[in-house]
Formats: C-alpha cells, sequence, structure tokens
C-alpha cells in the first residue's frame, strides 16, 4: 500500500512540472504583438530598412540624435529642421549657416571615434568609403553617402525619407523651385549667350568647375542653364566628373565673360600667382569687372541652405 501511494505522488509531482514548464514555454514564445501588462516600446525604437552606399541598414524610424560627418550634408538636416548633435568643423567653419549650428558638439575632423560615442548618436551619416565605417556601425546605424550620385533635390527627398520628414523637404522643394522661376528671366535676360566660368586657383594650377561641384554651379549651369565656354562644357560637365584641372597658360580658353572665383582652401596655393599674373588681368571678365569673389568656405557647400544664399549672391552679381 505504502508503494502504491508513492507511486501516485511521483505522478502527481510529474504532471506538475509538466505544467509549470508548458507555462513558462507559452510566456517565451508570446507574439510581440499581442497584449501584455509591459510598457509599449517607444517610438524611437521602431526601425526601417534603409538601402545605403553600405548596404542595407536598419535605421531609426525617427532618429533624434544624429550626427553629420560628411560635412557637406549638415545643410540638409538643418532645411528639414534637424539639428545634429554633432557636425564636423568644416561644416560649422559655413558662414552661411550663422545662427542656425548653436549647440552642434564641434567634432573636428570627424575621426575621433571616441567623441562620437560620447554623443550617443542614434543615427550617423558618413561619406561612402570612409576607413573607418566599421568602427562607426558599432556606434550607432551608419548611412554612407556617395558624393555627387544623387542630385540635390532626391538628396533631400532622401534625407527626408530617412527622418520622417518628407513633407519638409517636399515644400522646401516647391518653394525653392517657386524662387528659381522667379529670378531665372531676370538672369538669363541679363546675361543672353554670354559664357559663365567657375574658377578656382591651386598649388599646381587652376580648377574649373561644372554643374555638381558646388560654387554655385548647380544654379548657373543646371537651374539657369547659362552657357559654359566650350572646353568646360566638354571636360568638366559633359564628361560628367564635374571639375577640370589647368594650367595658368591655358586658361585664357576656359575663362567665360563673367567669372565666380575663390580660392582653393585644399593645400597650400598661393592665389596671388593666378590673380596677379598678365594672363588673368588680360582676361575680358577681369577688365570688364564681370569677376566675382565667393566665399571660399561657403564656396564648398551645395545643400538647401547654402543653395539659398549662392542664388542671392548669383543673382546680385549677374543682374547689377
Amino acid at each position: 500500500m505504502k508503494r502504491q501511494n508513492h507511486h501516485l505522488w511521483k505522478i502527481c509531482c510529474l504532471i506538475l512540472l509538466l505544467g509549470v514548464l508548458s507555462a513558462c514555454g507559452t510566456s517565451a514564445v508570446q507574439p510581440s504583438g499581442s497584449s501584455t501588462d509591459a510598457e509599449p516600446a517607444s517610438e524611437n525604437e521602431e526601425t526601417v530598412l534603409y538601402q545605403a552606399a553600405n548596404g542595407e541598414v536598419r535605421i531609426p524610424k525617427n532618429p533624434e540624435r544624429i550626427v553629420v560627418l560628411a560635412d557637406s550634408y549638415v545643410g540638409y538636416f538643418l532645411a528639414l529642421g534637424i539639428k545634429p548633435v554633432g557636425a564636423t568643423d568644416h561644416a560649422l567653419q559655413n558662414p552661411y549657416f550663422q545662427g542656425m549650428t548653436d549647440g552642434i558638439e564641434n567634432l573636428g575632423d570627424g575621426k575621433s571615434v571616441e567623441k562620437i560615442l560620447e554623443l550617443q548618436p542614434d543615427l550617423i551619416i558618413t561619406f561612402s568609403g570612409v576607413e573607418n565605417i566599421g568602427k562607426l556601425e558599432k556606434i550607432a546605424a551608419t548611412v554612407a553617402v556617395e558624393y555627387g550620385k544623387t542630385g540635390y533635390r532626391e538628396q533631400l527627398r532622401e534625407f527626408g525619407k530617412m527622418t520622417g520628414r518628407e513633407e519638409q523637404a517636399n515644400e522646401w522643394i516647391a518653394e525653392w523651385d517657386r524662387k528659381l522661376a522667379e529670378q531665372k528671366q531676370k538672369v538669363t535676360a541679363a546675361v543672353g549667350d554670354q559664357t559663365v566660368s567657375i574658377l578656382s586657383p591651386y598649388a599646381k594650377g587652376i580648377y574649373a568647375y561644372g554643374h555638381n561641384y558646388a560654387r554655385g554651379g548647380e544654379i548657373l549651369y543646371l537651374e539657369f542653364q547659362l552657357k559654359a565656354p566650350e572646353l568646360i562644357q566638354q571636360e568638366a560637365i559633359d564628361s560628367g566628373q564635374g571639375w577640370v584641372s589647368l594650367s595658368l597658360e591655358r586658361l585664357p580658353d576656359y575663362a567665360g565673360d563673367y567669372i565666380f572665383t575663390c580660392d582653393w582652401s585644399g593645400d597650400d596655393a598661393d592665389p596671388s600667382a593666378v590673380y596677379d599674373s598678365s594672363i588673368w588681368q588680360g582676361l575680358p571678365a577681369v577688365q570688364n569687372d564681370r569677376v566675382f569673389q565667393i566665399d571660399p568656405i561657403a564656396a564648398y557647400f551645395n545643400d538647401p541652405i547654402s543653395l539659398e544664399k549662392h542664388l542671392e549672391f548669383i543673382v546680385e552679381k549677374l543682374t547689377q
């Protein structure tokens, strides 16, 4: 009798244990969408897949702490009403951003992983091909952008899609197109069939720019469709390269009736070697007082904020 009772007791214990394990298993596989007493996940924890130059990246649906290491793109976020938590020193020096960058952490050249980590970003924007992208990807979702591959309108839409600000992107584009239409007739009437060049002296010669390397080229050549000198059209624009390097001796063949120019800030060039030369001084644009100096730092940028300022400058100079 004792042996029978002991056997029944073991069966009861086994049944009880199986019941507990079954309950635990059900809890472990409970679907994420089912109702529970737990707090719901915050909106910023939601993620979406984004196709970037560095592959498919899972990014926050509504990023709140964005670090922009690709200095060309800081102005895109400012135009969308987003102030990055960190940006490079070069971007923060852009005079066109004056009054808009207060509170943004200066990350110098952007290469210090430690400084970036301290900002606890949830999204990092960088150029494609940077050496430390693997380290950046360990800090936060990292989107690499290939410079010049996408026009500025589409690039703004992409950043709008990435940050949940597509409406703001479309609003800026609509207002921008209105401004361009308003000014184009005035500018083309003043310039007519005359040519326009964008030139920058550097250590080994002169750069001539086309329509996709900032310095107002997008407005002059793409939007207003002003004429470039034939060689710039062929070598910098039609080629798709965006720029061409030339010697001082060849300058007259690349110089337009109007010239927008600035010092090249990327090396130890002495611009006076060009500007004080007899070749430069003999150019028709120089003799006719049709040479316009662009701010050398602002010239680098072609984001929406900078484009608005470039437009004001171009219209003022070409219609005066």
